[in-house]
């Protein structure tokens, strides 16, 4: 206590006292003055605070912060942001084609350029096409060049039914495709395409050049064109003056001709119903009438329907040669 009556408090908390020199050694704890006039000492200390201190401090016991561990923590949120950008910008592609690059630059220095590409089977597609098809550049190292990847993307054009790729070390790349050719004329939905024998499209018909396909129209006639058109050309008399082949709810044909007659066909045992066409016209000349339709599709009988100029003129003949009433008669 000093001469104004003060208790003279010590400057440390819980810290331990170094003894002066000459004095014994000890290991009383004293407490330590809080600046703002807040004393921690566990007497005046609230106890939610007692509480939470004790907590932090027993959770940091034996868990040393490694050194560097800013420095990781500031590279690795750079690269989150990094990250969270390109792909929100919708940069990624380009960023992969950067890095594909880079890659194949590397290559290319250890010797892995491609210096010699031989390609076989193409006759519609020009070289520039299957190499663009297949993603080969001229920064493409053969070393990085995926040979399945390769043979996917060139088996994706429609034009290609088959395609091998083959990888020379160090610098020789070898390609062989198999085209398709182009068949017929497929009509659905009002659009025009152009297809090959199985039935896959390999292009919107915009042109001239496919006029002299044959044409098949309807849902499913595509894939069916190959075995249709077939039996078609064992009958020289039909397939000549074939217009197109109509496929029927998927179930039977109809053959339009030129003259636009239509050839209603059955549902099965067609080959007899062309037979029966083809020794009706070398009798009696029936793809050469004036009719509209010949319906094929009952084996017992042939039904023909005349064209509405046919079928007036003959009405103007029944009734020409229909016998006069006489006056007065009933």
């Amino acid at each position: 206590m000093d001469g104004r009556r003060r208790l003279a408090e010590p400057v440390t908390d819980g810290a331990t006292v170094r003894p002066a020199a000459g004095t014994a050694p000890g290991s009383r704890r004293v407490r330590m003055r809080i600046p703002f006039g807040l004393n921690i000492s566990r007497g005046r200390t609230p106890r939610f605070l007692r509480r939470w201190m004790g907590s932090t401090q027993g959770s940091t016991q034996g868990l040393p912060i490694p050194r560097g561990a800013g420095v990781a923590a500031a590279i690795v949120f750079i690269l989150a942001s990094i990250t969270y950008g390109t792909v929100r910008g919708g940069h990624v592609p380009v960023v992969m084609a950067e890095l594909r690059d880079f890659r194949d630059s590397v290559a290319n220095l250890a010797g892995f350029r491609i210096t010699s590409i031989a390609l076989a089977g193409q006759r519609r597609l020009t070289r520039e096409d299957i190499l663009d098809t297949a993603g080969v550049t001229g920064r493409s190292s053969l070393l990085f060049l995926d040979a399945g990847e390769m043979r996917a993307r060139l088996k994706a054009n429609p034009w290609i039914a088959e395609a091998n790729v083959l990888k020379l070390y160090p610098s020789r790349l070898h390609i062989a495709i198999t085209e398709r050719d182009a068949f017929a004329l497929w009509q659905r939905d009002g659009k025009v395409e152009v297809i090959a024998e199985d039935g896959t499209v390999v292009e919107a018909y915009a042109g001239q050049h496919f006029a002299k396909l044959p044409l098949v129209v309807g849902v499913g006639a595509a894939s069916r064109a190959k075995d249709f058109l077939a039996l078609l050309d064992r009958y020289p008399a039909v397939r000549e003056q074939l217009h197109a082949a109509v496929l029927v709810a998927e179930r039977r044909w109809n053959v339009m001709l030129k003259n636009g007659i239509a050839v209603r066909l059955p549902e099965v045992e067609a080959e007899r119903a062309l037979d029966t066409l083809v020794k009706l016209d070398r009798d009696n000349k029936i793809l050469s009438r004036d009719i509209a339709a010949i319906d094929l599709r009952l084996l017992d009988r042939v039904t023909v329907q005349l064209s509405d100029e046919a079928a007036a003129a003959r009405a103007e003949a029944l009734k020409a040669k229909s016998p006069k009433k006489k006056g007065g008669a009933v």
